[in-house]
């Protein structure tokens, strides 16, 4: 049975059905369903979970989810939830909250549960130590296997993980680390310091929580160390959360680079406004924007009364050029995401970006000449191919270049890609094809 079966289910107020539909699901696609629902819906189907499926399928949700689903509570339900929740969860459930919804889940939290949280919330938004976990188990360097076993099973109930441990000093500075792997197949009595891993990565919890998280992947940890500015160990990054992080940032980057204001919550489950909200302001700047092209019509309109035929390639120029500038912009940021290239690079991405231009150009100048030759006469389709030519390495420039300029200047790259781009390629794109034009046939 799939999402339809439990439609039917609801439709039909089978409360004994939709707990056998839950019992028959794992908790990621319970998650799924929940966040397609309205947050009426998604409580009722909530509290038909026992208590341990309940906490896995909720920490499954997106904070906005998340929140749906809590408001629905009952006071009591409410404060279990919340106490059960990992730190870094519920800190990054209450930094996208409203500041009631937010006092409302501190003050049911213990004491403990609460400073835990206060600490990771007093973190900059964004950084690697709102999503690290303070729920670790840091082992002396003075201890032994068998002795680092025993704090493990003494402390490692309340850890998030056990499977990567901070080694420190006496003031709980970072040494290095150590896996519960090889901590089990020492000797007992061999000192911890042998089996430490000192040449490790780790992440400042004042950093940028996407960079931590794209160092998980690169160095396929199963949690990164995050310390404080003197070295102290404050918690792991953990991987599913480091997944999580480039999930968020990556989706980030496409609704930015697609035109649209980033939002969250499942799709299935968001409005008509909430969709168009999400797309208006970006559409409304790009309609100006596009208002650049209309006036270099203008100005070029004495040159297409002289030559009608010119008007005909001008969707063809302006959708290669587009396509191209996309294409190149398209490719940096992807670049910068991953740390392959970097701002100061922007002189050799663009050398680099002109000669794949140049070379795109020169391919699709030869179809364009052929067209232009069967449809108007030699003249006006050469014009086509030599604009094409200069068009498409203008456009790889403007594309690949924009983005690094825009993290030089602290912008976001993702905000001036491919619809940005795609808008000024086509209004510098006619000027270039205008000015071919009146040197190739004198207009």
């Amino acid at each position: 049975m799939g999402s339809d079966a439990l439609r039917d289910l609801l439709d039909g107020n089978d409360v004994a059905g939709m707990q056998r539909w839950l019992a028959e699901r794992q908790p990621h696609e319970i998650a799924d369903e929940l966040g397609r629902r309205d947050p009426v819906t998604a409580v009722l189907l909530f509290r038909l979970l026992d208590k341990d499926r309940a906490l896995t399928a909720f920490e499954e949700l997106d904070p906005v989810d998340q929140h749906n689903v809590l408001a629905g509570l009952r006071d009591q339900s409410f404060r279990d939830l919340v106490e059960a929740m990992d730190p870094d969860d519920r800190a990054r459930l209450l930094g996208e909250a409203p500041a009631k919804f937010a006092h409302r889940v501190l003050e049911g939290l213990s004491q403990r549960e609460r400073a835990m949280t206060a600490e990771l919330l007093g973190y900059p938004e964004g950084s690697t130590g709102r999503y690290a976990s303070p729920e670790v188990v840091p082992l002396r360097q003075q201890l032994t296997a068998g002795e680092a076993l025993e704090v493990i099973r003494a402390k490692g109930s309340g850890a998030e993980t056990v499977y990567t441990l901070p080694v420190v000093d006496d003031q709980r500075r970072l040494l290095g680390v150590v896996t519960l792997r090889r901590l089990v197949l020492s000797a007992p009595d061999t000192p911890l310091r042998e089996l430490t891993d000192t040449d490790i990565a780790h992440a400042e919890a004042t950093g940028d929580a996407e960079d931590a998280a794209r160092l998980v992947r690169d160095t396929n940890l199963l949690a990164l160390p995050v310390v404080d500015s003197e070295h102290r160990v404050v918690g792991l990054l953990t991987v599913d959360d480091a997944i999580e992080l480039i999930e968020a940032a990556d989706t980030e980057d496409i609704a930015r680079q697609s035109g649209t204001a980033p939002w969250t919550g499942h799709y299935v489950a968001a409005g008509v406004t909430q969709l168009a909200r999400s797309r208006i302001v970006w559409l409304l700047l790009l309609i100006v924007a596009a208002t650049l092209t209309v006036n270099v019509l203008q100005v070029f309109e004495s040159t297409l009364q002289q030559v009608t035929a010119l008007a005909l390639f001008i969707p063809l120029l302006v959708g290669t050029g587009g396509n191209a500038g996309a294409q190149a912009a398209t490719a940096a940021v992807r670049a910068l995401a991953l740390g392959e290239v970097r701002s100061g690079d922007v002189l050799r991405v663009a050398w680099r970006e002109c000669r794949v231009g140049l070379l795109l150009g020169v391919m699709l100048a030869a179809v364009g000449l052929v067209i232009g030759t069967l449809l108007v006469d030699l003249p006006v389709a050469a014009t086509v191919a030599l604009s094409i030519v200069v068009i498409c390495s203008w456009a790889a420039v403007v594309g690949s270049t924009m983005p690094l300029l825009a993290r030089r200047a602290g912008i976001d790259p993702a905000v001036v890609s491919a619809p940005l781009v795609t808008t000024l390629v086509d209004a510098t794109g006619l000027i270039i094809y205008f000015l071919v034009a009146r040197a190739v046939l004198g207009v």
